[in-house]
């Protein structure tokens, strides 16, 4: 379209999806820096591979300012690393959210975590659990999409030597300060680009981070169980006990469709 003939809609997404996306290279440019230590060997940065996806996702899905951001930790091994969407699980991204490209590996990959991309089959139960609340509740992605976004506080996956998937908060203190710092400042300007009222942890570690981040300013906390089939809490009904939750916030009505 034309300059002369964007509206000012028009104008504000490409002024927010172009923040956003500044940030995360930013971000991943910074990552890339840090070096670790064992027991990981293997990290993936899904921000660089697969920037075709995560930048299809922003500007489709987050280039309006939200209501409400749901923050995750980093990526599974079967989600994000493979689409570069935050809890991408294969399926709910290529059938709900409409996003699918073709993924260029990284050269160096561990071989008990391939990147097959949406070629994958293995299906990352955080990511179905999650995408599958929202497309039962909201119906279509453009309803979800109107006032919430899911977003990661870090793009890294840090795989050990075994294959196993290694968390932010269990990295060598040193290297765990080096990636808060970075984290911290891109979620930062996530807040100031979106300018949402709420910022919903989905887990406690990505909580933790918001309220340390947040403490003092105007924005509304909040957290909902992880659905990670780790947390054994989310192996009883995920679902029921996070839109309970959000509904007890005031950040959903108590129905059974928003």
């Amino acid at each position: 379209m034309p300059k002369q003939f964007r509206t000012v809609a028009d104008k504000v997404e490409l002024a927010v999806a172009g923040r956003l996306l500044s940030a995360a290279r930013q971000l991943a440019a910074a990552l890339s820096d840090l070096e670790f230590s064992r027991p990981v060997t293997h990290t993936y940065n899904p921000l660089t591979y697969a920037w075709p996806c995560y930048e299809t996702y922003v500007r489709k899905f987050a280039a309006t300012r939200k209501r409400v951001v749901f923050l995750g930790m980093n990526p599974g091994p079967f989600g994000m690393v493979q689409t570069g969407i935050p809890f991408g699980e294969v399926t709910m991204v290529r059938s709900w959210l409409g996003i699918e490209a073709t993924i260029a590996a990284p050269e160096q990959q561990h071989p008990r975590r391939p990147i097959s991309g949406f070629g994958c089959r293995r299906s990352e139960v955080s990511g179905r659990r999650l995408w599958g609340l929202f497309a039962q509740r909201f119906t279509s992605p453009d309803r979800f999409f109107a006032e919430h976004v899911v977003l990661n506080y870090c793009p890294l996956a840090f795989i050990e030597a075994s294959g196993r998937n290694r968390t932010p908060d269990k990295l060598a203190r040193h290297e765990k300060i080096a990636v808060l710092r970075v984290c911290d400042e891109h979620l930062r300007e996530v807040v100031a680009a979106l300018k949402p009222e709420w910022l919903i942890g989905v887990g406690e570690f990505a909580y933790a981070r918001a309220e340390q981040v947040f403490s003092k300013a105007q924005l509304k906390l909040g957290k909902i169980p992880h659905p990670s089939p780790a947390n054994p809490a989310a192996n009883r009904n995920w679902a029921e006990m996070a839109s309970r939750k959000l509904e007890l916030l005031g950040i959903w009505p108590k129905s059974a469709v928003a």
